[in-house]
């Protein structure tokens, strides 16, 4: 496993990042094995079944026995390009996040990263051969097998072991990246399996997760969840559950169990700023997992919803701005013009508040929302707009990655107009060049509401109050609106470097 190490996202980018997704991204971390054999009470095709004694009070030793059997290791053998070297840092971990600018060490690790595999690669570089080690889980009678889809990328030969030492080739049945879930075929028909839990765990629940860290061979520890509905590296489909469980670099793919033996979650990231376990994993939710790897064994890959919008999180300024009451839901910054989204009667500022009846909470709550329902399906949004509800029905596309590319896509600045003019709010503003319309920030007051809210030289106003904005007589009259509607905020759209998004900015009295 790769340790993930958490990084901050720039205020303007961080919900942008969801743009046209409204269809989870893969994050890297952690392995694991099996050690001493055990024996599993055995029923209906192998199915385990923990005995009803293993409870938490006597220890997790005959929950441990039972499992173990189907808990596997994972041996690759794999051809990783120079390109593929650079995108994945190669095996040599470069976390070194206290080094200053011009610190010798930082200095060498840029300039000669690439003979380590790191992120300098040279692009002449021969395929590295390498072997890697991950872990999994058997999930059916006749041999389907759960892990990381890092534990197995650029693999040219993949090889399970149970915890007998049996060994056997295994098949890639299919992968995705942005679950970062994979499943494995192996021969079999009385394979010892488990299942995925049927009662979604909670905060403070047990989890056991068996492992391989650092090549230790079977490895057992024992945790809580200790969060849920976790975004960590940005994903875009987040909900991720926190374990305290010890999870190191050996131990990704692997299953943290709750105390039915049931699997709770899929081991897969880590926070830690050094390598290595500091109390904070992270696991797929069963769930998510369920429904990934049910698509998987079925067709060999996953679709999703698509709506075709770019969304951000409703902040308490936002919902000001607009009238909302609760600072929940998703706004809509952009609509795609190929998107279903635009022809079913969805406009840029709408706030969507639920799916389907489905409360949202905020962009990433949407964005998995939609991801999770089937492409062709047909969903009611309900969404706030002009101070009042309406709903709108949306017959969802299919999410592709070219889709994904375009919405991140960033159009080129247009060069700041001369002439600027000061507002009432602490911005100087001129018209947009080239009749692309809205206003160009060309100052900011550096105590101004609009300065503590991110706006920066560059920026162009779009709106103001779902109003577009051309002018300085345009954008105060619009100002002048929404004090006249008794608001104190305004909702402001912006754009920066072809990325819109809505800002609630304060108005002074």
């Amino acid at each position: 496993m790769r340790s993930t190490i958490m990084k901050r996202t720039s205020r303007w980018l961080g919900a942008s990042a969801l743009a046209l997704l409204v269809g989870i991204g893969g994050v890297s971390t952690a392995f694991v094995m099996t050690g001493q054999a055990a024996t599993a009470q055995v029923q209906n095709a192998a199915q385990i079944i923990v005995p009803e004694a293993a409870q938490p009070q006597a220890g997790f030793a005959d929950l441990v026995e039972a499992v173990k059997p189907a808990v596997v290791s994972i041996l690759v053998e794999a051809e990783e390009s120079p390109r593929s070297m650079q995108r994945r840092g190669g095996d040599f971990d470069f976390n070194f996040p206290d080094l200053p600018e011009g610190h010798p060490f930082r200095d060498f690790f840029e300039q000669f990263g690439d003979q380590f595999g790191g992120p300098n690669g040279r692009p002449d570089q021969p395929p590295r051969q390498f072997m890697a080690a991950g872990s999994g889980f058997v999930i059916s009678a006749d041999g389907y097998v759960v892990t990381n889809n890092h534990v197995v990328q650029d693999a040219t030969k993949v090889t399970v072991v149970f915890d007998d030492g049996t060994e056997q080739v295994a098949e890639i049945v299919g992968t995705d990246e942005r679950t970062d879930l994979a499943v494995l075929k192996i021969e079999g028909t009385d394979l010892p399996f488990v299942n995925f839990e049927t009662e979604a765990s909670r905060v403070g629940d047990w989890v056991v997760a068996v492992g391989n860290p650092f090549g230790l061979g079977g490895t057992v520890t024992v945790g809580v969840i200790s969060g849920s509905g976790r975004n960590i590296g940005g994903s875009n489909y987040g909900d991720f559950l926190q374990i305290d469980a010890a999870v190191n670099t050996g131990n990704s793919g692997g299953p943290a169990f709750n105390t039915k033996g049931e699997v709770v979650g899929v081991n897969t990231a880590i926070y830690s700023p050094n390598g290595g376990n500091v109390g904070i994993a992270f696991a797929i939710p069963a769930a998510t997992v369920k429904g990934i790897v049910d698509q998987l064994v079925e067709d060999g890959t996953v679709t999703r919803g698509y709506l075709g919008v770019g969304i951000q999180d409703v902040n308490r300024d936002i919902a000001d701005g607009v009238g909302l009451a609760d600072a929940k839901g998703a706004i809509v910054s952009n609509v795609a013009e190929d998107g279903p989204a635009g022809p079913a009667g969805v406009k840029s500022g709408d706030i969507i508040t639920a799916v389907d009846g489905d409360p949202i909470d905020d962009a990433l709550d949407l964005s998995r929302t939609i991801a999770g329902k089937s492409p062709d399906s047909s969903v009611e949004l309900t969404i706030w707009r002009d101070g009042a509800e309406t709903k709108v029905s949306v017959q969802l596309g299919t999410l592709n990655e070219e889709q994904i590319a375009q919405a991140d896509q960033a159009q080129p600045p247009v060069p700041p107009a001369p002439l600027p003019a000061e507002t009432s709010v602490g911005l100087s503003l001129v018209p947009n060049a080239d009749g692309a319309g809205g206003l160009l920030v060309q100052n900011v007051e550096p105590d101004s509401a609009a300065a503590k809210k991110g706006l920066a030289v560059g920026d162009a106003i779009l709106e103001v109050n779902n109003t577009p904005v051309n002018s300085l007589e345009e954008f105060e009259a619009a100002l002048d609106a929404v004090k006249a509607q008794g608001r104190g905020t305004a909702l402001v759209k912006a754009s920066r470097d072809g990325n819109d998004r809505f800002i609630g900015l304060p108005l002074s009295d």
